[in-house]
């Protein structure tokens, strides 16, 4: 059984240190008085939940997490609780995320990490205390330039170098090549073919998920063209993660697109631990379909988002069953 007060003191303090916003503030959104406000971030001070991130469960957000993991077969989920944010909710992902990643580092199982990149894994560091971690490597799973060669605005790697005092590996290529031809040419370059036989070592892969469409990510980092997006959508994609594509019943399409891009197999992405972190109205249906595939291990996700995905009937993956005894918690 979960402490409806504890859940009320977590939620408190999340509002009050994460969010913002004033005693008086989280008073109205929890629609309590002032006093039992002040009351409920004491005790969440007093009980130890505040450190550099509030921990504690939050009772809507574990019964989410509870739903998500059972109906698509997630070795885990994460609820970021909702901070008002509306729109995208960079802030509760960080923070969720930035949590899940210390953690990891902290316990130092993992020991070659694979990262994707997009906003809001940029935002997960962006939340990161300082933590050592000089005996892990992270490696970057995708090719990190854009068509015009200019470095991606959204870059982790080297940040997370910075954090961490980890060895970090990028592929210096773009995320997509011009042809299948030249793409395994870039891949046998000397030092490329060596990053993603690292990135293929790696226990754990962090990565985030994109929608298609002609705002998307992909389309303003300028990795493709506005025509492109169209093409995908006529074949039905509606999601990508890691350079390729997924249909709204978890289909993984094979596009010339996803054939160009500088990353491993969707075969070889389900021999590993896929941990994705996403959220916010815009990727409802990529995420649907991304989970459908049953390619991920666990899944990281504000409590809006999620409470759109527990909504649906449940419903089986078109993908393998997740290992639930597996690490990465």
């Amino acid at each position: 059984m979960i402490d409806g007060d504890a859940s009320l003191a977590t939620r408190a303090a999340w509002l009050y240190f994460a969010a913002g916003l004033t005693q008086s503030e989280v008073a109205s959104r929890l629609n309590i008085q002032s006093t039992k406000a002040h009351r409920l971030i004491a005790r969440a001070s007093r009980e130890g939940m505040i450190r550099v991130f509030v921990e504690g469960p939050v009772a809507e957000c574990v019964a989410l997490e509870n739903t998500l993991t059972q109906r698509f077969g997630l070795a885990f989920c994460r609820v970021a609780p909702d901070l008002g944010e509306g729109g995208l909710p960079l802030k509760a992902l960080a923070l969720e995320g930035a949590s899940f990643l210390r953690q990891i580092l902290e316990r130092g199982e993992d020991k070659v990490i694979g990262v994707g990149h997009g906003r809001t894994l940029a935002a997960v560091v962006e939340q990161m205390p300082q933590t050592p971690a000089s005996n892990v490597q992270f490696v970057s799973l995708l090719g990190g330039l854009t068509r015009k060669f200019a470095a991606n605005p959204f870059d982790v790697i080297h940040r997370l170098a910075e954090r961490t005092d980890a060895e970090a590996y990028l592929l210096p290529v773009p995320v997509f090549a011009n042809s299948v031809a030249d793409r395994a040419v870039l891949m046998q370059q000397y030092g490329i073919a060596e990053v993603f036989a690292l990135a293929r070592k790696a226990s754990l892969l962090f990565v985030g998920i994109g929608q298609v469409s002609r705002d998307g990510f992909l389309v303003s980092s300028g990795m493709i063209k506005p025509d492109e997006v169209a093409e995908l959508k006529r074949v039905g994609a509606c999601a990508d993660l890691l350079g390729h594509f997924f249909s709204a019943d978890g289909t993984v399409l094979n596009t010339d697109l996803s054939a160009r891009a500088t990353s491993m197999s969707v075969a070889d992405l389900r021999k590993h631990r896929i941990v994705a972190i996403a959220g916010g109205p815009a990727k409802v249906t990529a995420l649907r379909g991304v989970l459908r595939s049953g390619i991920l291990h666990g899944l990281i996700i504000d409590e809006a988002t999620a409470q759109a995905l527990a909504s649906d009937k449940p419903e089986k993956t078109s993908g393998r069953a997740k290992n639930k005894g597996r690490k990465g918690k």
